[in-house]
């Protein structure tokens, strides 16, 4: 049992009379935008150490197949046709209705964990919380690698031209070291407990699962999916704060001396009469 509750909004106003599709839509856009943002960003940084993990015994061919690997993944989504377009409009816009209107539902809802210390009330309290986390991050984390913003040296600028190098100086150089690393754990962990929690939840704001076979069934699904984006998570954190940063430029500047001799990068020859 859930002692939560959303009163929907009284009068006639615009949010009275949509009270409830607002709420559906709340939930199908922090499931969409959130899961294009999780799913693929996760596991492009995670290749970071499994392709470490899949490579030969030698420790050093493991270490530059995963700084290969990730350059190209990132090469790969920069290399999409009005990726800009696609951000603004599959993720971004509706993250932002689902931070706005998240807001009202926190502000509104009840929540009674002293008295009713059951798990769903807390649950219900750490989605608040994560949801917090999330907004933030995800926006301090966008503007530092997408936009240069480097909020007083706390993060240093993003190079998409040489993705491990300046990730890895992310996660361990700037004003705080190491303690980036943490912060970055934190709050990937927070983002993917909200993820995770908000599936199970959109199963019962979308009617999908009203009897508590069907809740503890799906939930089984949710707390799956959400191991498997923390373990990618853990991961990819642990691949940059470990990262040899010299390694990674050397790396990076072969590759990039090899894209560019390669025949396709080369001029084409001009004919002489």
């Amino acid at each position: 049992m859930t002692h939560t509750k959303h009163a929907p909004a009284t009068g006639g106003s615009l949010l009275a009379k949509h009270y409830f599709l607002l709420r559906r839509l709340h939930s199908l856009s922090g499931i969409v935008p959130i899961g294009v943002f999780l799913f693929p960003h996760l596991f492009t940084n995670s290749s970071i150490m499994w392709a470490r993990w899949t490579s030969p015994t030698s420790t050093e061919p493991g270490v530059v197949r995963g700084i290969e690997t990730f350059q190209d993944e990132v090469n790969f989504i920069h290399s999409i046709p009005f990726l800009t377009l696609i951000e603004v409009f599959g993720i971004w816009m509706p993250l932002a209705f689902h931070a706005v209107f998240g807001v009202y539902l926190a502000s509104t809802g009840h929540v009674n964990v002293q008295r009713y210390a059951y798990q769903d009330n807390w649950r219900y309290v750490w989605q608040r919380i994560t949801g917090y986390v999330a907004f933030l991050f995800i926006f301090m984390h966008i503007s530092s690698l997408r936009w240069g913003w480097t909020y007083g040296g706390l993060f240093p600028s993003f190079d998409p031209h040489h993705a491990a190098s300046s990730t890895a100086v992310h996660f361990q150089g700037g004003s705080a070291g190491l303690l980036m690393a943490a912060f970055y754990l934190v709050c990937v962990l927070s983002i993917v407990f909200h993820f995770a929690n908000g599936l199970w939840t959109a199963g019962i704001t979308w009617g999908l699962t009203l009897s508590a076979p069907a809740m503890k069934r799906w939930g089984q699904v949710c707390a799956s999916v959400g191991i498997v984006l923390a373990v990618a998570g853990v991961m990819s954190v642990y691949g940059f704060a470990t990262l040899d940063v010299a390694t990674a430029r050397e790396v990076e500047a072969r590759k990039h001396d090899s894209a560019a001799t390669s025949p396709a990068a080369m001029p084409a020859p001009t004919e002489t009469h």
